[in-house]
């Protein structure tokens, strides 16, 4: 079986479930889209991995796992999403030490956290996008029609906004400099969802 390189499109939050989002991944050489439903605190995790600019005060579990493999000289080459079994997805973390592969099985948004901390690829095999990928030709339609069906969330937005996918109107009356004394005492509160509006707000001024 072949296999299909993905990246990460974003992370959409749940209007049918309480505390789930989606991770949406893109095929790179293709058009279709492959939405997974992950938990808040891997949602968080990834999106902090994204967000180069928000750096946890102390380590998070995936971080710590990085901070571990390098003390031991453990790299993940890639992580591949090798099986889908009634809407649920396995992964597999390939590991390398002193020449000597291993693979290890995983939690999907588990193995994406990790893969996004070592910058190594993500792969699922050709069957699997052809059994859960989607097409998003129309924005409007065919996307939102795709996702119903596919049981899966909403349409894919920026992690940290709300329902309606606008910054809060508390964060559009600050100035930039509040914005970044805000964004700094998320980050030391581990407010990541609160920093991650923040920091999108910052990001539509300097642009």
């Amino acid at each position: 079986m072949s296999l299909v390189k993905l990246t990460i499109k974003g992370i959409s939050y749940s209007q049918t479930q309480n505390g789930a989002y989606a991770l949406i991944l893109n095929e790179v050489d293709g058009e279709r889209k492959l939405p997974i439903v992950i938990g808040a605190f891997e949602a968080q995790s990834i999106a902090i991995a994204l967000e180069k600019e928000i750096k946890p005060p102390r380590p998070l579990t995936h971080d710590l796992f990085k901070s571990f493999a390098d003390r031991f000289d453990i790299v993940v080459k890639q992580v591949i999403i090798h099986k889908l079994v009634d809407g649920v997805f396995y992964s597999s973390i390939i590991c390398e030490r002193d020449k000597i592969e291993e693979i290890i099985d995983a939690r999907t948004s588990d193995a994406i956290a990790l893969a996004l901390r070592f910058a190594a690829p993500i792969f699922t095999y050709k069957n699997i996008l052809d059994k859960a990928g989607i097409y998003l030709n129309n924005p409007t339609e065919t996307e939102n029609q795709n996702i119903e069906e596919e049981g899966v969330l909403s349409t894919p937005e920026t992690f940290g906004l709300d329902n309606e996918g606008k910054a809060g109107d508390v964060y559009v009356s600050m100035s930039l400099s509040e914005l970044h004394e805000a964004l700094e005492k998320a980050v030391q509160d581990e407010d990541y969802e609160k920093a991650a509006k923040i920091r999108d707000e910052i990001s539509k001024r300097e642009s």
